[in-house]
């Protein structure tokens, strides 16, 4: 197995991996399709888990840029299997089932970077020669894989019986965990799925 994934960009937008087993360490730039294209070449599929800041002033591109950047190497490599991460709530319309604090003070605080998230999904909705499957979780913990059972839903949140969102948070490695998960599965092609984990 073989693995070069590309996590969060450094200022110069060059970025350096980070070890782990199993995984090579290469160096790219996440915007360069050709940079990105020799890396690419005889894998199996991309996994992204970018992100970027908000911006009150400027906005947020860094969604879109990479994705184009991504796609376009894939189908140079002869790739065709993406899974990507964004979050609960990316349509400006879906949080209003939310609580009073995440709708009137997260959401609009981070609104720069959820619209991006948005522009990105809808860019790889028109993307036609691509598998792809988004991954929307709701606000992410510093926590470890567990073993906890996945709630899912195709929509921007998971909701409980009566419509309202199920929980607001999920560990970092469960999402990994569900994202590589997906690596053995087609059942999300295509798709963008909520997700979140059962609490017991």
């Amino acid at each position: 197995m073989k693995c070069e994934p590309y996590p969060r960009p450094e200022r110069a937008y060059t970025i350096k991996l980070l070890f782990s087993l199993f995984c090579q360490v290469v160096e790219g730039n996440i915007f360069s399709e050709d940079s990105l294209k020799p890396h690419f070449q005889g894998q199996d599929a991309v996994i992204s888990c970018l992100g970027f800041p908000a911006s009150f002033l400027s906005g947020v591109t860094g969604y879109t840029l990479s994705m184009r950047a991504a796609v376009n190497a894939m189908r140079e490599a002869k790739v065709n299997r993406i899974i990507t991460m964004t979050s609960w709530y990316t349509d400006p319309n879906s949080g209003t089932q939310s609580s009073y604090l995440i709708r009137f003070l997260l959401l609009p605080m981070i609104r720069s970077v959820l619209s991006n998230m948005f522009e990105m999904e809808h860019f790889l909705k028109k993307t036609q020669d691509v598998n792809w499957t988004i991954v929307r979780p709701p606000g992410l913990k510093n926590l470890p894989a567990t073993g906890k059972e996945f709630l899912t839903h195709e929509g921007y949140f998971v909701p409980d019986s009566n419509g309202l969102p199920v929980g607001s948070a999920v560990g970092r490695g469960d999402v990994a965990r569900f994202m590589l998960f997906l690596l053995n599965t087609d059942v999300w092609f295509n798709k963008a799925v909520a997700i979140t984990t059962k609490n017991e």
